[in-house]
């Protein structure tokens, strides 16, 4: 619907149809790296995130209190999807061995 939206704008700017084509293709090449790119940092909660900020960023054109709520949710699920990779996991190496904590108790 928006891509259609702008090919009309731009067509009825600039006539040629490759030029047109171009406008059309580069964007949505953009979106699909975007995606791939959110669900491979953030699995499922990253391309939910992203994908809310896109329905944000349509939307404000119709009602900006919306859009910057949606936004708003967009970047807290982006917090919470890339959260568990922000946390410092245990190092194994960092844990006294169980024969060490023998060794002291002996």
């Amino acid at each position: 619907m928006v891509f259609s939206a702008i090919g009309t704008a731009v067509a009825s700017l600039y006539p040629d149809p490759e030029f047109s084509a171009i406008l059309i293709i580069l964007p949505t090449i953009l979106i699909i790296i975007s995606l791939v790119a959110a669900y491979l940092k953030g699995r499922i909660l990253g391309l939910v995130s992203v994908l809310v900020a896109y329905c944000a960023g349509i939307l404000i054109l119709v009602s900006i209190v919306l859009a910057l709520i949606l936004l708003a949710g967009a970047i807290g699920i982006g917090y919470l999807a890339t959260n568990r990779r922000l946390l410092k996991r245990s190092d194994p190496c960092d844990r006294p061995s169980l024969i060490w904590d023998m060794g002291k108790t002996l």
